[in-house]
């Protein structure tokens, strides 16, 4: 039997109160649902936007006057409403490209390839540079290593660290002319080495796009140009030799108890534990004083020696340098009076040697400062013998 609901009509044959009562619940629900639907604007436009209305429609009547372009466009190649950089456009694509089609000004030749006035145009409109005025003897790339896997060991370049590298000799490429000598030098360490190699190619390949045939050198080891170094018992070592030296060392004191840390090792915990902090190790080199790392002036001196060297023994226009961000940044520093911030990967700082050998302009991150390039007896090695523009790096 059926019932019926108190102060409600009667529910269905065959159902209960209680069923019919959600049913009709659910029957109001839809209603309500379908009410709402209805009721919202609609958004969609069939029309067609109004730059494209106009331009049909100006399509439209040129065809009708017959003063279309072979391709459709209204308006031909020379009508008054064409503009004219759409009229030189479609001059240009009218016919292949033939050996006139070369980049001019005030129509003459500038002798470069359409690749390379394409990379290196710019919309900026700057006044007349130092450099621009000065005769660059030769032209200096203190360039950071790419991303690494790490710097608790000697560990080569990451994927990533290989692609910065070769896209950085692709840009370098652009500055590079025919006949141009190119002397390519790293840091005796695996990530510079792969950097340098990667800068070598990437400069080779975008060299032959610009049509450009300049002489680059092999890639040579130069200890001038290594990261800063620690005094260790074993010797003057590259920052990360010395770090696994420190653990080889602190297995010793913590299994046998050997007394108190010498010195270099609790230096080396400070520096690292920045590292391993989340710090920034090189600004802990910079600013604080340490007895037993390479001081940053002895890293300036270090490079500027290995610049001159290079200069005097094998000349050429461009050299490129793959090194470490501490020495660059000190270098940096020196150059501008003031820590202008870490290198990022495959950055670098560029030094352009003027003719006469008497200034230099340092360039990083479009500041430019001209420096009187150090005299021989201002690049005499410190008074510690421990660090000498010409030591040995021992990678143990």
């Amino acid at each position: 039997m059926t019932s019926e609901r108190a102060g409600g009509p009667p529910a269905p044959p065959g159902l209960t109160s209680d069923e019919g009562a959600r049913r009709e619940g659910g029957a109001s629900q839809a209603a309500r649902e379908r009410a709402s639907q209805q009721a919202l604007p609609r958004t969609e436009r069939p029309d067609a936007p109004a730059y494209l209305t106009r331009y049909q429609a100006r399509r439209a009547a040129a065809e009708q006057n017959g003063s279309a372009a072979p391709d459709g466009s209204p308006g031909g190649d020379q009508g008054p409403d064409v503009p004219l950089y759409l009229r030189r456009f479609r001059e240009r694509q009218a016919g292949p490209p033939g050996p006139d089609d070369v980049p001019r000004w005030h129509g003459e030749d500038l002798g470069v390839t359409r690749a390379w006035a394409e990379v290196t145009r710019t919309k900026e409109i700057v006044p007349e540079r130092r450099g621009q005025q000065a005769t660059v003897v030769t032209d200096v790339y203190l360039v950071r290593h790419g991303e690494t896997q790490g710097y608790s060991s000697e560990s080569g370049l990451t994927p990533l660290g290989s692609w910065q590298a070769h896209r950085r000799g692709q840009e370098i490429a652009r500055r590079v002319r025919t006949g141009h000598r190119v002397i390519m030098a790293c840091a005796p360490t695996n990530r510079a080495r792969q950097t340098a190699e990667h800068l070598r190619r990437g400069l080779a390949d975008h060299a032959a796009l610009y049509g450009r045939d300049p002489d680059i050198a092999a890639v040579t080891e130069r200890a001038e140009f290594g990261n800063f170094a620690v005094a260790t018992p074993y010797g003057p070592r590259d920052v990360t030799a010395a770090f696994r030296l420190y653990h080889r060392e602190m297995e010793k004191y913590e299994r046998i108890g050997l007394g108190e840390r010498p010195g270099w090792l609790v230096e080396v915990d400070r520096f690292w534990a920045v590292q391993q902090g989340g710090g920034d190790p090189i600004t802990h080199w910079l600013t604080l004083p340490m007895l037993h790392f390479e001081p940053p002036v002895a890293c300036v001196r270090r490079f500027w020696t290995g610049i001159l060297a290079i200069r005097d023994q094998t000349p050429g226009q461009s050299v490129v340098v793959a090194t470490h961000s501490g020495p660059i940044r000190a270098f940096a520093t020196w150059a501008f009076g003031y820590d202008p911030g870490e290198p990022f990967n495959a950055e670098f700082v560029r030094v352009r040697l003027i003719e006469g050998g008497v200034t230099a302009l340092i360039t990083y991150r479009n500041r430019v400062q001209e420096m009187r390039v150090p005299a021989p007896a201002d690049l005499a090695p410190g008074p510690d013998p421990r660090f000498g523009p010409a030591r040995e790096d021992t990678l143990v």
